[in-house]
């Protein structure tokens, strides 16, 4: 009996391991959304959930919900590196973030439309700013009618907080090698020569978002900056400006992609998105649920001094 008890436990601490891996992501898996991996033309569909940040997770409980610019990049050279994915579906979920970060997924969306596969960008409730510029890579947007989309421009936040510092009998002092060394810090006003300098920073990114636009959408760049004044549109609104193709959600924007690839009958998906958590396997979830609060708590306190393609709601 004491033997039978003891196979039991055994069996039992071998299935919560097992789960326990899985949940972390150490068994690697590419979700699929059918039962027909492997066989026939497919359609991948690359998600970009999130603010767009630089890098990768420190771990798989703090990758979901948000975009990190090497794992959104790794699953486009796997789409396209896949001799069985015809066409590429990007599904953007996000109000966009860092300037760097959008530039390395537009140019790995370049690359992978160089191979001759198709792209097709899909909006879901959000696809602004920085989300909005990865999508101009693509061939066609398929967005829907109540997407918010837009906020083409640039921001910046470089809080002061001298006077709290000095409310709260805090002094800051500062040892620096110049002048402009501490102008991000936080603790002190911009002078008007730094103002200029970071204004001429805001305008440089500027300048390649609308031509970023302008190119993706084939549009005239005074037309752009028309646009282009950091306000959000609706999806239908989007697609009467010309920022978009098409209204549809994402299985519209499946079956499109399939039709420019040619693929008969309906397409298998590979989808190529982040792993649950082990927490979310039990009900629960670490990923953050980004909303104002979030989005502010990213943009203000991990982001000072910073230029972004971001849209943070009111």
């Amino acid at each position: 009996m004491k033997s039978r008890g003891l196979i039991i436990v055994l069996i039992a601490l071998g299935v919560m391991a097992c789960i326990l891996l899985v949940g972390i992501g150490v068994i690697a898996i590419r979700l699929t959304s059918d039962s027909t991996a492997g066989l026939g033309d497919a359609v991948a569909i690359v998600y970009v959930e999130g603010p767009i940040v630089m890098g990768k997770a420190e771990s798989d409980f703090s990758s979901s919900g948000i975009a990190y610019s090497e794992e959104i990049v790794k699953r486009l050279r796997d789409a396209q590196k896949d001799a069985s994915v015809k066409a590429i579906v990007l599904r953007i979920e996000s109000p966009g973030g860092s300037v760097v970060a959008s530039r390395e997924i537009y140019d790995a969306i370049i690359v992978a439309r160089a191979t001759g596969k198709p792209i097709v960008a899909s909006f879901g409730e959000v696809a602004a700013s920085g989300g909005y510029y990865i999508a101009a890579a693509a061939h066609k947007i398929y967005a829907h009618p109540g997407t918010l989309t837009g906020s083409i421009g640039v921001i910046s936040v470089i809080p002061n907080l001298e006077g709290l510092t000095e409310k709260i009998g805090v002094k800051m002092v500062v040892v620096k090698s110049g002048p402009h060394k501490d102008e991000s810090y936080g603790f002190r006003d911009l002078t008007p020569e730094e103002r200029d300098i970071w204004q001429k920073l805001v305008d440089e990114a500027y300048a390649d978002f609308v031509e970023v636009v302008a190119k993706g959408r084939q549009l005239n760049v005074e037309r752009v900056k028309q646009l282009a004044d950091g306000r959000i549109y609706t999806g239908k609104q989007a697609k009467e400006l010309g920022l978009a193709d098409e209204l549809g959600n994402l299985d519209a924007a499946v079956n499109a992609a399939a039709k420019m690839a040619k693929i008969s009958g309906t397409p298998r998906r590979i989808e190529f998105r982040d792993q649950p958590s082990f927490l979310s396997a039990f009900g629960s979830s670490v990923t953050p649920n980004w909303g104002t609060k979030e989005l502010v708590d990213l943009f203000a306190l991990k982001q000072w001094g910073r230029v972004m393609y971001l849209y943070v709601a009111p």
